[in-house]
């Protein structure tokens, strides 16, 4: 793909090289060794797992986003562009690191996670252009909340400029601990066409635990759609017309690192077919079940014939709330 190509989506924000092991039985205690199966390096992070799985279904899509000038950010940009995605709009950063993130998976317990940030705090968003919105069919924002580079105005700015060019715009967001997130979040959501927060995610930014008066709320506060996943409980879906609970597939689970990602990825991907929002929500649950079938954020996804046949076989009922 050459850089004056259109892109079906332009996803921006958070880069990271994974390291993950394959599921063991405890987690090691302090100076403990334990033997696992696998020890894997992966592209991760919400930009880069959107955009590797929408690449996967077949779009053209490139990535916005900061790498280190170092192995990890040189490793990262290959298996990108192995995938396919347009790099060209990823911008080495020389004296930081690539951003890393250990993902340790114990069986019957969820992942654990040891993170540095390093070159993803070097993004702001300002690396975007109008040219470059211009040539996207949507945008998508992942992982807003954890760059404090990447602030609620510079978010709210782009997004503003994507409306204005007739660009749809999706966004989710990585909450570290230790922060106030309360009123970060509202200047963003009025310019917000999607957002997918989890019920954890949403509980923060809220002080809310319950999925539907979340999304309730979070359309008071100004987004267009918001879907609120919660896990084995699926997800609460709500426009300002009405509101929807839709449950998830069924399928045995290896490792859901990139689950959340592949739920957008798949919707994105029905967004660009004009689908309706049930189907959007039926594309998303698929691919995030097929994610969870092998090790890894990307690994496992649907290609676009796949996913079409397995919505053909597999329904999966929406509920008005």
């Amino acid at each position: 793909m050459t850089p004056d190509q259109n892109w079906d989506c332009l996803c921006a924000g958070i880069v990271v090289a994974d390291f993950f092991c394959a599921p063991i039985a405890q987690f090691p205690p302090p100076g403990g060794l334990i033997l696992t199966d696998g020890l894997q390096m992966a592209i991760g992070g919400c930009a880069a797992n959107v955009a590797v799985d929408l690449a996967k279904l077949g779009r053209r899509v490139a990535i916005s986003a900061c790498v280190g000038d170092d192995l990890f950010g040189r490793a990262v940009c290959d298996m990108l562009a192995r995938e396919r995605v347009d790099i060209s709009s990823i911008q080495p950063v020389a004296e930081v690191p690539t951003s890393g993130t250990f993902v340790i998976n114990v069986r019957g317990e969820d992942r654990r996670f040891i993170h540095c940030i390093g070159s993803n705090g070097v993004y702001d968003g300002r690396q975007i252009t109008r040219d470059q919105l211009g040539r996207s069919r949507s945008l998508y924002v992942g992982g807003f909340g954890l760059l404090e580079s990447l602030s609620p105005e510079a978010v709210a700015r782009l997004f503003l400029d994507a409306r204005e060019l007739g660009v749809p715009t999706l966004m989710d967001v990585v909450l570290p601990a230790g922060r106030d997130f309360a009123s970060s979040i509202a200047p963003v959501l009025p310019f917000t066409d999607v957002f997918f927060p989890n019920t954890d995610e949403a509980a923060v930014l809220l002080g809310e635990t319950d999925p539907v008066r979340q999304a309730r709320e979070f359309l008071r506060l100004g987004v267009r759609t918001v879907i609120v996943t919660c896990g084995a409980d699926g997800a609460v879906i709500g426009t300002r017309d009405a509101l929807w609970k839709c449950g998830v597939h069924p399928v045995e689970a290896v490792d859901a690192t990139g689950t959340g990602d592949a739920f957008v990825a798949g919707f994105i991907h029905a967004l660009l077919d004009r689908k309706s929002l049930e189907e959007c929500i039926r594309a998303g649950a698929a691919l995030g079940a097929s994610c969870v079938r092998s090790m890894g954020a990307t690994t496992g996804v649907f290609s676009a014939d796949e996913l079409a046949g397995y919505l053909a076989t597999h329904p999966l009922p929406l509920t008005e709330i």
